[in-house]
């Protein structure tokens, strides 16, 4: 669904070749040959060779990976190589660097959360760039996270607004039910803890806890909990969301664990959206 990546880099190009590469044309001659190196600016976890692979495959040139994606780097070290006419590795600097560097920040700012986790599971969510969303999730995993849903085609995930639109929590999770196959689990946004307990009866698997304080947040583990043991069954996922951080998951963290208290996972649209580029250049051997 959507574009493929080889549509998204030709877009890409376009945008910033149009009719033609100017200065290359103008001071490059048109049957040089060469070889440029990507290097590390800063400390960061790599992340965006299939993008950069395919803009120089595009311009006639090819690249060689030299640290995969998901590996740390120091500045200086060499990520990669492109190789082939000297035009087609100048004109695609710009387009693979963009790719390289976003990605690669996506991944380090993500290997900076799960660091401060201990252990809890890491979620990104769907808040990401249109049409970027398949590289800026596999840069999430590079940065040692987890993926949440895809899309809106592959989970049920139950939000405020469907909930007023279906009349209630209870509705919204049965009508939820009764369309999903049965390899669907039903996932329901709730508030509050009374939200929580009628989203269990109403036989919701998974909770979305949304902007709960830590105490909240350690409540809705103890109703959880004793809503399995009353059922006599498995206890919903619990999964927190909402101006969640680093610092925040640490915090929240630390103030769980000495009651033996635990969630299945955070949730943290910041994970792509609060990132910052990464350092990357190249320079022309």
């Amino acid at each position: 669904m959507g574009v493929t990546l080889a549509e998204l880099v030709r877009l890409a190009l376009d945008e910033d070749i149009g009719s033609g590469d100017v200065t290359c044309e103008s001071t490059v001659s048109a049957t040089a040959q060469g070889r440029a190196r990507v290097y590390a600016k800063q400390e960061l976890i790599v992340c965006g060779h299939e993008p950069a692979a395919e803009v120089f495959k595009q311009l006639g040139a090819a690249w060689t990976v030299v640290e995969p994606d998901g590996a740390r780097v120091s500045p200086g070290q060499t990520i990669g190589y492109a190789a082939g006419p000297l035009r087609a590795l100048i004109t695609g600097e710009r387009v693979a660097l963009n790719f390289l560097m976003r990605l690669s920040g996506i991944a380090t700012h993500t290997a900076s959360v799960v660091a401060t986790a201990s252990g809890l599971r890491v979620l990104d969510t769907r808040k990401t760039t249109p049409l970027h969303r398949a590289l800026e999730k596999h840069a999430v995993r590079c940065g040692g996270a987890f993926n949440h849903r895809t899309a809106l085609y592959d989970g049920v995930l139950i939000k405020d607004n469907h909930i007023v639109a279906a009349g209630g929590v209870t509705a919204a999770v049965q009508s939820a039910r009764a369309a999903a196959h049965h390899l669907l689990r039903i996932e329901c946004e709730v508030e509050t803890l009374d939200e929580l307990r009628e989203a269990l009866a109403a036989g919701a698997e998974a909770i979305l806890l949304d902007n709960m304080d830590d105490a909240t947040l350690a409540e809705a583990i103890r109703i959880n909990r004793e809503h399995a043991r009353t059922a006599g069954r498995a206890p919903a996922w619990l999964e927190a969301s909402g101006n969640m951080t680093g610092p925040r998951i640490a915090g929240l963290q630390a103030y769980l664990q000495p009651f033996g208290l635990t969630l299945d996972a955070v949730s943290m649209g910041g994970l792509i959206h609060q990132s910052r580029w990464a350092d990357l250049s190249m320079r022309v051997e």
